[in-house]
């Protein structure tokens, strides 16, 4: 497959927050990148390109193939293709691609958080959420033994 290959970063990305690390060719007069001094980082050259069997395929070697329905599954190859779900296709409709897809072992490559998911919880189908009540404590009506009068436990005096 493919050899690793350096992360090519764009000249003193590294030193300004306001330049990207998206490659750019060094073309500055002096620069020590465009001189490739030791110590700065690896240029683009034709050498670090992949062979020409790899180019396009996914990291996993498979080609990648974007999938809108179901039907589309039975012209590909679960050894040769890795699928790709559609970005515009709905819960419902991805749920079964994914199911017909594990049925024919593809490999997916956007597979989603929760894949086994079901399609649409209805409201009824949803346990009810414990919604908490304040519940008031029940005073204890206490007599003092010298006065007679009586006092709430709580602390909750009325004069």
């Amino acid at each position: 497959m493919k050899s690793s290959k350096p992360e090519f970063k764009r000249q003193e990305s590294w030193r300004y927050k306001r330049v990207a690390e998206n490659w750019r060719r060094p073309r500055g007069v002096t620069s020590k990148m465009r001189k490739e001094e030791s110590g700065f980082p690896a240029k683009v050259k034709v050498g670090y390109g992949s062979i020409t069997s790899a180019r396009g395929l996914h990291p996993r070697g498979l080609v990648e193939h974007l999938v809108w329905r179901e039907s589309e599954l039975e012209k590909l190859d679960a050894k040769v293709h890795i699928i790709r779900i559609a970005a515009r296709v709905g819960e419902r409709k991805r749920i079964g691609i994914i199911a017909k897809a594990k049925e024919q072992n593809f490999h997916i490559a956007n597979p989603g958080k929760g894949e086994s998911r079901p399609v649409a919880e209805t409201v009824e189908e949803r346990e009810p959420v414990p919604t908490e009540t304040p519940v008031e404590e029940p005073t204890e009506q206490v007599e003092d033994a010298e006065d007679g009068e009586e006092k709430s436990v709580t602390g909750e005096d009325s004069e």
